[in-house]
Parts: C-alpha cells; structure tokens; sequence
C-alpha cells in the first residue's frame, strides 16, 4: 500500500487528509493518506519506526516541524536551502536502493496562488511592489520567497518579537529583498500613508492573534489584498475588518488548497499517474474537487 501522511502536533484539525483523497480519487490512485501526532520531541522516534517503513510517497509537514525536518532531508531545495524551513518531504526511491528524502516547501506557492486569487499578479501593479508580513515565525519565511516570487522588493515585517524578526534577515538577504522589521502599531502607520504605501499584506498569525490590529483598523487608502493564513474561525475578525475598510480578502484554506496540489505533484511524480501530468482541463478539474472537499 503506498501511503502519504501530514505529521505534527496537534493534528487533529488538518484538513490535508480531505485534499489529498479528493485529489488521489481524481487520479484514479490508491494511496492512503493520514494524519499522524509527532510532537518534537518524538520526531526521531517516528523516523526510526514507522517513518522508516517502506511504501510512504512523502510527508506533509506542519509545526512544529517545519524547521527540525530540514536537517533530516537528503537533498532539501534551493528555496528550503534558503528559507530553513520546509513543509513537504517527497520520498524517491531508485530500484533496490533506500529511498533518498527530497525537502520542498509548497506554502511559498500556496502564498503566491492565494494572492493571485485576490488580484496580485507579478507584473499586474507597480513596478517595485512593497509588501507587508504580519509576524515573524515559519510562515513569514515562506511568504518572503513568496513575495520575491511576485516581484517584491521592499518587505516590512510587523514582528511582536523583535528578535524572531531579526531571524528573518538571513532569508531576506538570501532571496535579495530589503527588510525592515517594525513593531505591530506601524503597521496602521503605513496603511494610512498618503498614496497607498503596502501593495499587499500576509498576515501568519495564528487564529484570533490578530483581534487587536482588527480592532483598530481604519479605512484603508486603496484595496490592499490581504492573505490571512488563520482560516478558523474564517471569516476572522483581521479579514472582516480589512474588507470592511476597502480592502480585499483571501482566506488561507486558499493557501491550504494550492500548497496542497503543488504536494500532490510532487507525491505522485513517480506513479503511474502523475497529478503534473494532467492535461490543462483534468488539472482544473483536480483542483476543483480538492476545492470543494474543503468547502471552498
């Protein structure tokens, strides 16, 4: 039986498990996909147990291990190389051999696809795009690849922890992006600057963290496209706030869904029906049926 998994601690909301079946049924594959506790603590014992066993095509990864899975991974991308943070292990495996862990992280293309949703193209607005990260934890690494991705260049990091803020710096030199870490009052600061100075803002709180900057949120200068990653309760108090101001939402299940099509590319590349594989119309439809198995 082959078989997928997404591994962290607490697990018992993802919804991954509902992306993946609706993707694999549309393949026509039989893999089974499931959710499995690892706190960080047990990660090397679920490596030398069950995460050693034959058969697994490749792991979701969500907190809290997205950084300690970097040092375990064989060949971890450029993009991981540079963020430090992965949240997808691909097993391949050549004939007879021990299968070699391929490290990738698929929420920089759920970030970039999301934000397309809301209208934010590379090339679709000004020549030199500033944007905006709402804290400074794995997710913020992969929303600044995603903003370079889109043609960023000025990133400005409104951190509750100066230092976690810092820890950004390295990314940002590495994908040539200038970063200025703020704290969270300067972001009502920039929303309010005479011509619009944020073409778009990630927020990678987690749920209700951001209740505060919401309560104090006024009418935004233009529609600014938000990407709030907290999806539950949706919509959250940041995202009811920001479209009340004028600005546009997209909900991290968005993110959730085409981090996880990008995963399941990579999952399937060596079987005999590769998601990547598709043509344009049954990729569409793929996307789709994971579309609506979340309730998007």
């Amino acid at each position: 039986m082959r078989r997928a998994a997404v591994l962290g601690h607490p697990i018992s909301h993802s919804q991954s498990p509902l992306l993946h079946a609706a993707a694999y049924e549309h393949l026509g594959l039989d893999i089974d996909y499931r959710r499995i506790d690892v706190p960080l603590e047990g990660l090397g014992e679920f490596l030398g147990g069950a995460g050693s066993d034959t058969g697994w095509l490749g792991w979701s990864v969500t907190m809290p291990l997205k950084s300690a899975l970097v040092a375990v991974v064989a060949r971890p991308s450029a993009r991981v190389q540079a963020l430090g943070v992965l949240n997808t292990v691909v097993h391949r495996r050549a004939e007879g051999s021990e299968p070699v862990l391929h490290g990738e992280n698929t929420d920089v293309d759920g970030i970039v696809h999301a934000l397309g949703e809301a209208g934010l193209h590379r090339g679709s607005s000004r020549e030199e795009l500033t944007f905006g990260i709402i804290g400074a934890g794995a997710t913020a690494a992969a929303a600044l690849a995603a903003a370079a991705e889109l043609g960023g260049t000025e990133i400005r990091c409104y951190a509750r922890s100066a230092q976690r803020g810092a820890e950004l710096q390295a990314v940002a030199r590495a994908l040539d992006l200038r970063l200025r870490i703020l704290p969270m009052a300067a972001l009502h600061t920039d929303l309010r600057a005479q011509g619009g100075l944020l073409d778009a803002v990630v927020s990678t709180l987690p749920p209700r963290a951001a209740d505060e900057i919401a309560a104090a949120l006024s009418p935004l200068t233009r529609p600014v496209p938000l990407l709030d990653v907290a999806y539950d309760p949706w919509p959250s108090a940041l995202a009811a706030s920001w479209e009340a101001a004028g600005g546009r939402v997209v909900s991290g299940l968005v993110m959730l869904l085409h981090q996880a099509v990008k995963q399941v590319e990579l999952f399937t590349s060596a079987t005999e029906r590769p998601a990547a594989g598709l043509s344009a119309e049954s990729h569409a439809q793929l996307v789709a049926k994971m579309r609506r198995s979340i309730g998007l």
